[in-house]
C-alpha cells in the first residue's frame, strides 16, 4: 500500500511512537486522523502536520463508542487503523488499584478491539484496508512490574491472530507489532523501576532500548508491504516465533474450511 493520499488513523498520537509515526506518515503524504485525550498537545500537533484532531479518552468506553463514525464523517473513510495508544502502569502488582487495572485493559485491549469492530465493515465495503496493532515483547515474556500490561498485550496478540483467521480471504491486512524497550516517555517509567535499574547495572538506558526511528521504520514498512508481523529487536524473533507457531497451526487446520457463518 502506498502511503501518499491514504487516510490513516493513529491513536495515542501526541507522544512516543504515536507522535513519531504521525510525523513520518505526514511527511509521506498521508491524510492523518489523530486521536489522543490531551486536547492542547493534540491540536498543536495536528496543526503542525496538517492533520485532523479527534479528542477522546480511550480508557472510557463511552468515548470509544461511535468514534470511527465521527472520524469518517469528518474527512472520509479510513484506509489504515493504527492501534497505538497504551498505558503501562509499571509497578509491583499488589500496588495497582482496580481502577488503574481496568483503565489499562480498556486502553490496551478493549479499545483496539472495539475500533477494529467499527472499522472493518467499512473497510470491506470500500474494498479493503489495513490494521496495525501495537503489541509488545512483554506479551511474550512477562517482565516484573508490567504484569497487567504484558497480559493486555498477550491478549491483543491473540486477538490479532484470531482476526486473521476470521478475515481469511478478505482484503484486510492485520499486522501485529511486537517490540521491546523503546526510547519513549512511557518506557522511561519502566527504566526507572528498581528491578530494571538493577538488571541494567552500569549500562546506560540507551544501551538497552530500541531507537524510536527504527520502530517507526518497521511499522511503515509493514504498512507499505502488507507484512503480518514486526518484531524488534531482531534477536527476539525466535522467541516471538515460538508463540506464533500454534497460531499458524490453527490457520493451517482451517485452511480449507469456510469460517464465516
Amino acid at each position: 500500500m502506498e502511503i501518499a493520499g491514504k487516510r490513516i488513523l493513529v491513536t495515542g498520537a501526541t507522544r512516543g511512537i504515536g507522535r513519531a509515526l504521525a510525523e513520518r506518515l505526514a511527511g509521506m503524504g498521508a491524510r492523518l486522523a489523530l486521536v489522543a485525550r490531551s486536547e492542547g498537545p493534540l491540536r498543536e500537533l495536528a496543526a503542525a502536520l496538517g492533520a485532523q484532531a479527534f479528542i477522546a479518552d480511550l480508557s472510557n468506553g463511552a468515548a470509544v463508542e461511535g468514534l470511527i463514525d465521527r472520524i469518517e464523517a469528518d474527512g472520509g473513510g479510513l484506509d489504515v487503523l493504527i492501534n497505538n495508544a497504551a498505558i503501562s502502569n509499571v509497578d509491583y502488582v499488589l500496588n495497582q488499584t482496580a481502577d488503574a487495572i481496568e483503565a489499562l485493559f480498556r486502553t490496551n485491549l478493549l479499545t483496539p478491539i472495539h475500533l477494529c469492530q467499527q472499522v472493518i465493515p467499512r473497510m470491506l465495503a470500500r474494498g479493503g484496508g489495513a490494521i496495525v496493532n501495537l503489541g509488545s515483547i512483554a506479551g511474550v515474556m512477562p517482565p516484573p512490574g508490567l504484569v497487567h500490561y504484558g497480559a493486555s498485550k498477550a491478549a491483543l496478540a491473540q486477538y490479532s491472530a484470531g482476526l486473521r483467521i476470521d478475515l481469511r480471504g478478505l482484503p484486510i491486512v492485520v499486522t501485529l507489532v511486537q517490540i521491546g524497550s523503546t526510547a519513549t516517555d512511557m518506557d522511561d517509567a519502566t527504566q526507572r523501576y528498581a528491578p530494571y535499574v538493577r538488571l541494567r547495572g552500569k549500562r546506560s538506558v540507551d544501551d538497552v532500548r530500541i531507537p524510536l526511528a527504527r520502530v517507526v521504520d518497521g511499522i511503515v514498512d509493514a504498512v507499505r508491504h502488507g507484512r503480518r508481523t514486526v518484531v524488534l529487536p531482531g534477536a527476539l524473533r525466535p522467541l516471538a516465533g515460538l508463540v506464533e507457531i500454534p497460531r499458524r497451526v490453527m490457520e493451517f487446520v482451517f485452511r480449507n474450511v469456510d469460517v464465516r457463518p
